[in-house]
């Protein structure tokens, strides 16, 4: 006789039977269950492990030292010069990155002040012998960059100052934005180490006329910045303006003034933030505007006048006339050159007189690199005494 196939819904199974087919039903559904929530927590872990690391799932002892020690490695990352000055960063990430300004003025850690050397050339630096001598023994106090062609490989011996202090350059043009670009590379880089204090921008024709020492202290108890700028109410002042720089820049704020400058940190962060300006005069400030000569003397007498010392401390010779100062080389060098650069000058310093006015001087030659070495000691402060080949 074949069996009937019985169902819940018959009603008739007897009591024994349903609860035997019971109790395994509820054994597969807890077991399958904790298999889901194994799977669950497997797929949580996983995740966690690939995307955080394994110390978000995994407890180790030291894991409440941890925060201490990160803490201290990322001031460390802050406060570290970086290692190279080579880096892929574009123009747009590096000021970006350069226009970060800590709120709290007073450091977590004991910073001693720099001199950020900003070297604006070609190629080459024939007069780095000299400033080589001017640095020596003020290791700590100073940064060197080099701003040159990117095609130019310097070749400085590893214990020299120049030594790997290129950064990544491009072309720049003399009277174009290109220029001024390049010199909010050079800022921008220096920037990037948080000791840097000052920011000196030099070309490799440019020497300095004092000792270290008297530079550093004329620069860290300076309450104000050196950039030159006037109002030139002629054709190669005014005459330059372009109307439709308003309204950001109308013609009663137009400035001219040299382009060597000298700037504290708060300036230069001021310099590589600029998006205002910055495009009025890329777009119009072409040549003959010279661009380089009014961009940063309009944009800071426009931003921050107050703390402008409305002059620069490099020296020049305009006497001979041109669109250039005078060169000098060797048959110019004489101690009564020398002094004439370093006397004879009165200027506003903390807004009191003083008659040490110009701390460097250009144009110099290759040719002036000898005799400048050998009256450095006596009359410029610096290097040792030298004997007169000619003698």
């Amino acid at each position: 006789m074949q069996s009937r196939v019985l169902t819940l819904e018959d009603g008739k199974e007897p009591l024994q039977r349903p609860q035997a087919k019971a109790l395994p039903m509820r054994i597969v559904k807890v077991l399958a269950f904790f298999l889901c929530l194994g799977i669950v927590f497997s797929a949580i872990s996983v995740y966690l492990t690939r995307y955080y690391g394994v110390y978000s799932v995994v407890s180790k002892p030291l894991v409440g030292l941890q925060p201490c020690i990160e803490a201290m490695d990322a001031l460390t990352r802050w406060i570290k010069p970086p290692s190279s000055l080579m880096h892929t960063m574009s123009d747009e990430e590096l000021l970006w990155r350069a226009s970060f300004v800590p709120r709290v003025k007073k450091y977590p850690f004991q910073r001693v002040p720099k001199v950020a050397f900003l070297f604006l050339t070609i190629g080459p630096l024939p007069l780095a012998p000299l400033w080589e001598t001017f640095l020596k023994g003020n290791e700590g106090l100073y940064s060197v960059y080099i701003h040159s062609l990117p095609s130019y490989r310097a070749e400085f011996p590893s214990s020299s100052a120049f030594y790997h202090r290129q950064i990544p350059s491009q072309v720049s043009e003399w009277g174009k934005m290109s220029m001024c670009d390049a010199e909010r590379r050079l800022l921008a880089n220096a920037l990037l180490d948080i000791s840097n204090e000052w920011f000196i921008l030099l070309s490799e024709s440019c020497i300095p006329v004092y000792n270290f020492s008297t530079i550093y202290q004329y620069f860290m108890r300076s309450n104000y910045s050196y950039v030159g700028a006037f109002d030139d109410q002629g054709p190669f002042g005014r005459g330059r303006y372009n109307i439709l720089m308003a309204p950001e820049v109308n013609i009663s704020q137009w400035r001219k003034g040299s382009q060597w400058f000298e700037v504290n940190r708060e300036l230069a962060v001021t310099m590589v933030r600029d998006t205002i300006f910055y495009p009025k005069f890329e777009a119009f400030c072409k040549p003959h505007c010279y661009v380089d000569e009014h961009y940063f003397p309009t944009m800071l007498t426009i931003e921050a006048p107050h703390l402008l010392a409305n002059r620069t401390v490099t020296w020049v010779d305009w006497s001979r006339g041109g669109a250039h100062p005078a060169t000098f080389g060797r048959v110019d060098i004489t101690e009564g050159f020398l002094k004439r650069i370093r006397e004879g000058n009165t200027c506003l310093y903390n807004d009191q007189p003083t008659d040490i006015c110009h701390l460097f001087a250009r144009k110099f030659s290759p040719s002036a690199l000898e005799p400048l070495l050998q009256l450095a000691p006596g009359h410029l402060g610096f290097g040792d005494r030298r004997e007169d080949p000619g003698t």
